[in-house]
């Protein structure tokens, strides 16, 4: 295949093919006599991994995984997918969390408020296991803003605040950015709470079911490049990665 055939039947440009296998993505390409680039099915594959995986783990990753199944053992590269899969686990975990503690947050009745219902900086602190410069860092991006006393300025949260900062811990732990958190944070003050930190939690989980699904597309695509398991004595049924969906992978892509 010529650049521009990688190019189009990857959804990659001219350009980025080339800086794939610069960056080693792609093994070096063989040369023609007039010095122009020659790629077989094997660079194709291996550009359709990196699309996948880099959607699923990142393009820093993505290409160490690619570096990998070049040069290592079929051990390492899987032991990699292995990682990244395992990643994503403890997100999933994390975010199922999230929401059972979102709905157990908000399920709690706010009473009338007396002063000395509020808590300080380090007393929340302590109660979410968090540093004091996390509460403050909060404050700073208005994300939990909580009063301040009258003669010493110091911070005090109200239990409406330290709902707030709860909710906030929680989908931090899920795996939310600063930066969207204060863009939601304003409207979860209002009747719509429990409605938006439910839909940010369902966006989190289409997210990272849709980093699964390309980890998944990328392995499936990097499975091709890899030699098959070596036959296991008390396996009767044959060696591991053959079979009708292994032949599959290795036939050239139409």
């Amino acid at each position: 295949m010529r650049t521009v055939d990688v190019a189009r039947r990857s959804g990659y440009s001219v350009q980025q093919v080339r800086n794939l296998e610069r960056d080693g993505v792609l093994p070096p390409a063989q040369r023609s006599a007039t010095g122009h680039r020659r790629y077989t099915d094997a660079h194709l594959h291996c550009a359709l991994a990196y699309r996948a995986l880099a959607a699923g783990v990142g393009p820093g990753e993505a290409k160490e995984i690619l570096r990998a199944a070049h040069r290592l053992p079929a051990s390492h590269v899987l032991a990699l997918l292995d990682a990244a899969h395992a990643r994503l686990d403890a997100e999933r975990t994390r975010l199922r969390q999230a929401e059972e503690a979102a709905r157990a947050i908000h399920g709690e009745p706010i009473g009338d408020v007396r002063p000395s219902d509020a808590m300080s900086v380090s007393e929340l602190a302590a109660a979410l296991g968090v540093r004091p410069s996390t509460l403050r860092h909060w404050d700073a991006e208005g994300l939990v803003v909580p009063d301040r006393d009258g003669v010493r300025g110091t911070r005090r949260y109200t239990p409406a605040q330290v709902r707030d900062a709860r909710i906030v811990h929680q989908l931090r732990a899920a795996g939310h950015r600063v930066a969207p958190l204060r863009d939601l944070m304003p409207h979860l003050r209002h009747a719509r709470r429990r409605h938006d930190v439910a839909a940010a939690l369902a966006a989190r989980d289409a997210a990272i079911t849709a980093r699964s699904r390309a980890l998944l597309d990328g392995a499936a695509a990097l499975g091709a490049l890899l030699p098959p398991a070596a036959p296991s004595p008390h396996d009767p049924h044959g060696p591991a990665g053959t079979g009708p969906a292994q032949d599959l992978l290795r036939r050239p892509a139409p």
